[in-house]
């Protein structure tokens, strides 16, 4: 395809003298052709929805507008902290405040039934111990009288067995005694000296 050319079509429009020292001022001003500042100014014109009739008003009339709108928008602000944003804080705050008070209460609660506790638990260890060692004593001290009474049951068994055997004999000598004739009057007396002896022994 070749180059397509756009052709622009100007006009002429007719200005008055001073009008035309205004452009070439501003032309030389920003360094612009008279075409061009003329398509910027009827642009920004157009953008801005300004009517060339209506007179021009002065900077400092603006100046005073902004001022307006900024004090405006100022008291707009105090007002909105005073009604919404201060209150807020100060509930935030009372709120925190209140928060704060009853964590710490708490906490004072929770250690005071924690010593509590710990003293509770204290005091049943040591009863505790008491009637261990109480317990324990008592165990020694049956143990002790068991041990005693297990020797005092010993010896007299050992006492016994031999009462036992002391009276067997004792039957064993008197039977041989009960059959000694006449001509054995050495022997009855040796028996009889053994039976005498068995029975003084302790």
């Amino acid at each position: 395809m070749g180059n397509q050319h756009r052709k622009t079509l100007f006009t002429t429009i007719g200005i008055d003298t001073e009008t035309n020292a205004l452009v070439e001022k501003i032309c030389k001003r920003y360094s612009l052709k008279k075409n061009e500042v003329v398509k910027l100014a009827f642009g920004y014109i157009d953008k801005a929805h300004i009517n060339p009739a209506d007179a021009p008003e002065s900077v400092k009339l603006e100046l005073a507008k902004i001022n307006k709108r900024q004090d405006d928008i100022i008291r707009f602000i105090r007002n909105y902290e005073e009604k919404e944003l201060n209150p807020m804080i100060r509930t935030s705050h009372s709120i925190a405040t209140k928060f704060d008070t009853i964590a710490k209460s708490l906490s004072g609660k929770v250690d005071l039934e924690i010593n509590t506790s710990n003293e509770n638990l204290i005091n049943v260890l040591k009863k505790l111990d008491e009637q261990f060692s109480k317990v324990a004593t008592v165990i020694n001290n049956q143990a002790k009288q068991i041990n005693d009474l297990s020797q005092i049951i010993n010896s007299s068994s050992q006492k016994q067995e031999r009462n036992n055997n002391k009276l067997l004999q004792l039957i064993s000598l008197y039977s041989e005694l009960a059959t000694c004739g006449v001509m054995d009057g050495k022997r009855k007396e040796n028996l009889k000296t053994e039976i005498a002896h068995l029975i003084n022994e302790k």
